[in-house]
């Protein structure tokens, strides 16, 4: 089982910060491994700045992202590919993409 670290509100990695339906995911941050929901929560509770996954490891499939619905991992792609989730079909907050600079850095 993979565990999300910061002030999560349920099992389903909704967060103190962003907790709407839609709010299902959990990020691993490529600075420590870890799994937080947002990076408010990684800010508040890492010791270190959050140091974005470059694109070349986003193409090579490196397993990025938590469902929080039903725990599978999936990489950038699959995340991105229809806003659902490829294993269970749960939505995620489309607005979340308006963030992927916190996290991804999409241009190296």
């Amino acid at each position: 089982m993979t565990t999300v670290l910061g002030p999560t509100v349920d099992s389903k990695t909704r967060c103190v910060h962003y907790h709407l339906e839609l709010d299902i995911i959990a990020i691993k941050f490529k600075c420590c491994n870890n799994f937080y929901p947002c990076y408010k929560c990684h800010q508040e509770s890492a010791t270190h700045t959050i140091e974005t996954w470059p694109k070349r490891s986003l193409d090579d499939g490196e397993k990025v992202i938590l469902c929080g619905e039903c725990k599978a991992l999936l990489d950038f792609l699959e995340y991105t590919r229809c806003g659902l989730c490829v294993q269970c079909g749960a939505a995620f907050n489309p607005k979340c993409s308006l963030h992927y600079d916190l996290y991804f850095d999409l241009n190296k």
